[in-house]
């Protein structure tokens, strides 16, 4: 039999449909992405810790799950709401559906409810604190247990997501990525991406640059990327200091994507602030905000953030825009970029920056993900551009 399930949002409003995955009641902040699909992507993106994501697309799940696109070990978002769960799976890779997965994680699912409505409810008044229960129904008590929920603001969501120990990443992209001519070995001896950007490409009996990579909620298939672009990655927890990193003697580091407010996380800003001008650096979304106020700049929460696969971001560099793949409810703050800054990409939507580029250092962020996968493949020269820094 169906089971009925709610959505409570902080100002009173509330949203009755139909639960699927696991039972129970959660809270986070509510958001939505535009992606079309991905889904399984965005459902172990370790950014979404504390967030309850809401999908535009009216009906997920089509092409059910597996094993090979999982984006870190398990599920890490609150909830997960569909306007219409797919029925069938029909894809030749599936193992498995949406329902039975998020029932084996433990995450609870709504669908049935007017996802458009809901989500120009957040395009208007911003993203909302919001409850999502299949077991309490009571609309007064949803609601005021929305409002007494923590939010993201100020809190320290890294160290939830964390790796526990260092980890040898020896795991290359899939051979679907390498088939849609993400990565691939040219004549002349070098790796060549969609976009026709060459790095040195190294085989394996060449020496590998080391990279070091900071987890603080990394995505699995940036290390894929790094690792076949030619180099040994190491991945250490976001909170290591800028001794034990350069205790394992990298070529260069990476900082990773993750959740929530950059603000809090001063142990990570002291890291990077200790390694600029050390060794090269490239940093991804959360990574790239850390990079930002390691540097004197400050941050902001977006009214409703950035998430899907299709923004328009411009290279000021080579003039070319670029779609892209994002996931961000804060961003750098232009007004408080500091002079060693230059601002490399702006989102062409709402002209928030989307990169930045030390003047003096080898250290560079953006804010986007040019490794996504189900996405975009634009960006990916960026790795191009990382290897060329290393020796």
């Amino acid at each position: 039999m169906p089971r009925t399930a709610k959505l409570a949002l902080e100002d009173g409003t509330i949203f009755t449909g139909t639960a699927f995955g696991a039972e129970g009641e959660v809270d986070g902040e509510v958001c939505f992405n535009t992606s079309m699909t991905g889904y399984q992507e965005i459902l172990t993106d370790p950014s979404y810790r504390g967030q309850i994501v809401t999908m535009t697309y009216p009906q997920i799940g089509n092409y059910g799950v597996n094993a090979e696109d999982v984006e870190s070990h398990r599920p890490h978002l609150s909830g997960f709401i569909v306007r219409e769960k797919s029925r069938r799976v029909s894809n030749f890779r599936a193992e498995g559906d949406l329902d039975g997965y998020l029932k084996h994680w433990g995450i609870v699912g709504l669908e049935g409810i007017d996802t458009r409505r809901l989500v120009r409810r957040l395009r208007i008044e911003g993203a909302m604190k919001g409850v999502l229960s299949s077991v309490e129904l009571d609309d007064a008590r949803l609601v005021a247990r929305a409002k007494d929920s923590p939010g993201l603001i100020g809190r320290d969501l890294v160290r939830e997501v964390v790796p526990e120990k260092p980890v040898e990443w020896t795991g290359p992209l899939s051979r679907w990525a390498r088939l849609q001519g993400v990565e691939a070995p040219s004549p002349a001896g070098h790796w060549q991406n969609a976009s026709g950007t060459h790095a040195h490409w190294r085989d394996a009996s060449a020496t590998r640059p080391h990279v070091v990579a900071l987890d603080y909620g990394m995505k699995w298939n940036i290390a894929r990327h790094l690792f076949s672009m030619g180099c040994r990655v190491t991945i250490l927890p976001g909170t290591a200091t800028a001794e034990e990193v350069l205790s394992y003697k990298p070529d260069g580091v990476f900082l990773s994507n993750g959740p929530g407010d950059p603000e809090p996380l001063d142990y990570a800003q002291r890291t990077i602030r200790d390694l600029l001008g050390k060794k090269p650096i490239f940093g991804i979304c959360l990574g790239h905000q850390l990079l930002a106020l390691a540097c004197g700049a400050k941050t902001y929460k977006l009214k409703f953030g950035h998430r899907g696969a299709n923004q328009p971001v411009l290279n000021r560099r080579s003039g070319r825009v670029e779609i892209t793949t994002q996931n961000h409810g804060f961003a750098v703050a232009a007004d408080s970029l500091p002079d060693e800054l230059e601002t490399t990409h702006l989102n062409l939507n709402d002209g928030t920056i989307e990169g930045v580029r030390h003047r003096e250092y080898p250290a560079f962020s953006v804010q986007y993900h040019p490794e996504a996968s189900a996405g975009p493949h634009d960006s990916v020269y960026l790795f191009a551009q990382f290897g060329s820094m290393l020796p």
